[in-house]
């Protein structure tokens, strides 16, 4: 009995911590393409981030980090997000799920990587002004930092949310 409590407690800790870092690495990939909105620039075609790195290449970077952590690339939290999710589905006996997701996490590879590709292997085609302001500059470094720092010590989401879940 206490197995099964201890595999549900870890599951749905894993779950959180996923979901978690699955925000912070969405709400900063969507600010990068808010704040790049502007008259000629929507941000909608793989085309628009022609040439990113070499006219903007802040925001090219701030993007390469949520691209790779969003693949799971190691050392983003990402990786980490998806590592313990697929341990917990092995560990639970679920290994053809977790084949799955491995799978689907590399298909998901090439459309993210696809993006970064584009950032830094291309000419830039027009040029792009930054809509700047504080709150989002300052939603930027929160999620930049938090898919970082979540990658290097992932203990510090796991335990508060562990400690939520048992409280």
């Amino acid at each position: 009995m206490l197995g099964i409590i201890a595999g549900t407690i870890d599951g749905l800790t894993s779950s959180v911590n996923y979901l978690m870092i699955y925000m912070f690495m969405n709400m900063g990939a969507f600010a990068i393409v808010i704040m790049l909105r502007s008259e000629g620039f929507r941000g909608e075609d793989l085309e628009d981030y022609k040439g990113l790195a070499k006219s903007n290449p802040a925001a090219a970077a701030l993007m390469l980090v949520f691209m790779f952590s969003l693949t799971g690339i190691p050392p983003t939290a990402g990786f980490i997000g998806k590592f313990y999710v697929i341990m917990e589905a092995i560990n639970a006996g679920h290994t053809y799920l977790a084949i799955t997701a491995v799978i689907f996490s590399v298909i998901s590879a090439f459309f993210y990587l696809r993006v970064v590709m584009y950032m830094y292997m291309n000419d830039p085609q027009k040029t792009v002004i930054l809509t700047k302001s504080p709150s989002m500059t300052f939603a930027l470094a929160l999620t930049s930092a938090m898919v970082l720092v979540l990658g290097v010590f992932p203990s510090v989401l796991l335990n508060l949310v562990k400690f939520s879940i048992l409280s």
